[in-house]
This record gives C-alpha cells, sequence and structure tokens, in this order.
C-alpha cells in the first residue's frame, strides 16, 4: 500500500525527492493521533484507523498542493526562500478552512459519542496537526534543498562629517 501511494506521488510529482517529503509528512498526523488517543485512554479500533487513514490523505493531499505551489512559484522566478514563505502564507488559510470544515462536519456526531475514539481523535488535536503541517513542510523543503533566508545587505554608516 505505501509503495503504491509512493509511486503515485512519484507520477504527481515527477520528483523522487519531492515526493518523499510530501511522504515524510504523513507520519505528523499519525504521531498527534496516537497521542491524543493515549491521553484519552481511547482504543485505536477500526473507527479509529479509518480516521487516521483519512487524515493522512488529507495531509497528504495538503502537502502535494504546497509544494506543487512552491515549485510553480520558483518557475515563475520567485527567489527560492520568498517561494516557500509565500507558498506557506498562501495556502495557509486553505488548509485551515479544510480543518474547519471537517471539524464542522464532525460537531453533531462527537456529543453523541457516535464516533467513539474516532470522534475524540479528530477534536483532540486535528486543527493544530493541519497548523503545524502548514508549518513544518515548509522548513523541511528549505531543508531538503539547502534554501537559505537571504541576508540584508550591510548598512552603510554615514561618514563623519
Amino acid at each position: 500500500m505505501l509503495f503504491i501511494v509512493f509511486t503515485l506521488l512519484m507520477l504527481q510529482l515527477h520528483s523522487f525527492s519531492r515526493s518523499l517529503l510530501v511522504f515524510l509528512t504523513g507520519p505528523l498526523g499519525f504521531i498527534g493521533a496516537a497521542a491524543t488517543l493515549l491521553v484519552f485512554q481511547a482504543p485505536f479500533g477500526f473507527v479509529a484507523q479509518l480516521g487516521v487513514l483519512a487524515l493522512l490523505g488529507m495531509i497528504i493531499r495538503n502537502s502535494v498542493i504546497l509544494v506543487d505551489q512552491i515549485e510553480r512559484d520558483r518557475a515563475a522566478g520567485v527567489p527560492a526562500w520568498d517561494a516557500i514563505v509565500e507558498a506557506a502564507v498562501r495556502r495557509f488559510r486553505p488548509i485551515m478552512l479544510t480543518a474547519a470544515g471537517r471539524r464542522a462536519g464532525d460537531d453533531p456526531a462527537v456529543p453523541q459519542r457516535v464516533l467513539g475514539a474516532d470522534g475524540r481523535r479528530h477534536h483532540g488535536r486535528a486543527d493544530r496537526r493541519h497548523g503545524a503541517h502548514a508549518a513544518v513542510l515548509p522548513a523541511l523543503y528549505a531543508a531538503a534543498y539547502r534554501v537559505r533566508r537571504p541576508q540584508p545587505p550591510p548598512a552603510t554608516r554615514p561618514s563623519p562629517a
């Protein structure tokens, strides 16, 4: 299954390194979900597993869109650092709106405990994971491609008269 997902990412992104970056963001969601389930002492049952798979899908989709936006900006001639920062800023709102929409869809079910552990996991930290993901992937991208923040030119001092 992981091989198929990675192969599809490579076909879509046309690069092993970009596919690996996107693929590495998936565990971020799993780590947060496992921690929330431990805090609530909830089992990692079937519904929770489905929820984690759905969360991984959303994280990978958002990662593909973010990496694609960075690459488009770089192809348009934007310096690498600026492309990373601008893509992260532009994609932050849609990522958070996706998380808010998912949360609004879960709200009616959680008070009735219809979703069980999955509901607690989703409401525990999903919105923060999406926000953290929007910050982690650009940092991974900058580290992987050795993009450095441009240094401002040194200030010139006026000569004493």
